[in-house]
């Protein structure tokens, strides 16, 4: 089980890297396109107003970071409880490698305005997650 906690880590680093990168993105188009849509954010970084709109990176961005928020810390949530339920070990690191890479892929396909690509690197990480749940039930209504 120790292992499962050291791989627990390491999804835990590799996901939040995944996420700070799509917040530097957004800092980097804002900053380059000086478009800011917060009142202090434009008087800071451009010595003007606001803008109306988000660069479209920027919006896409929003969307890629919303969708991982609504996806990162349930399968995290779910990791925890495979691991505490003494599941399958080498599932740990089965489940969450296909996990990271959909998640990665999914980012990908965003950006790119890929379908159906984006939907099945989605359904992928869904499907890593269904098996954690499956896994975790089995394990605690069988013992």
């Amino acid at each position: 089980m120790e292992s499962s906690w050291q791989v627990f880590s390491i999804v835990s680093v590799l996901l939040f890297l995944k996420l700070l990168s799509t917040s530097i993105v957004q800092g980097l188009v804002r900053i380059k396109t000086k478009t800011f849509r917060w009142k202090e954010d434009a008087e800071f970084f451009t010595h003007s107003f606001p803008a109306t709109d988000d660069h479209p990176i920027v919006a896409t961005a929003n969307g890629i970071f919303r969708n991982d928020l609504e996806n990162i810390p349930i399968f995290l949530f779910l990791l925890i409880g495979y691991i505490q339920t003494y599941c399958w070990q080498e599932g740990t690191i089965i489940y969450s490698g296909i996990f990271i890479v959909s998640r990665v892929l999914h980012a990908i396909f965003y950006f790119l305005h890929k379908q159906p690509w984006r939907n099945i690197s989605y359904n992928l990480g869904i499907l890593a997650m269904l098996l954690l749940s499956g896994h975790i039930l089995h394990s605690i209504l069988l013992s």
